[in-house]
């Protein structure tokens, strides 16, 4: 599956925006995606470094037009959580020295809101 593909659109909702300061952004996504494909198309999409991703599927509600009665369709719901204070990571590589590396992630996704 293709990034484009996973990541279907934003939901912006009250509770949404407000996680935002947190780090957790929530999208609609393809309802056959696992939290890895998610993962690995937001990292893409958006340059940021995934630590955490949840999924819920949203069922449909039924809807009443008139008599008619029909039902909207399921979908799937994924809350990522990104790394919002990169900093530097050390560890000891062959030898006994301490390699340090810092990889440039942005700490938002400014895309989120149409900005």
């Amino acid at each position: 599956m293709v990034a484009e593909d996973i990541i279907i659109a934003p939901v912006v909702t009250e509770k949404s925006s407000g996680e935002i300061q947190d780090g957790k952004y929530t999208f609609k996504v393809n309802k056959k995606a696992t939290k890895i494909d998610i993962k690995r198309a937001v990292e893409k999409l958006f340059e940021v470094k995934v630590l955490n991703v949840n999924t819920v599927t949203v069922k449909g509600k039924e809807k009443r037009v008139g008599r008619n009665v029909g039902k909207t369709s399921d979908w799937k719901k994924a809350i990522v959580t990104i790394d919002t204070n990169a900093s530097e990571k050390s560890y000891l590589a062959k030898g006994g020295k301490e390699v340090k590396i810092n990889k440039k992630y942005k700490d938002s996704i400014d895309e989120f809101m149409g900005a």
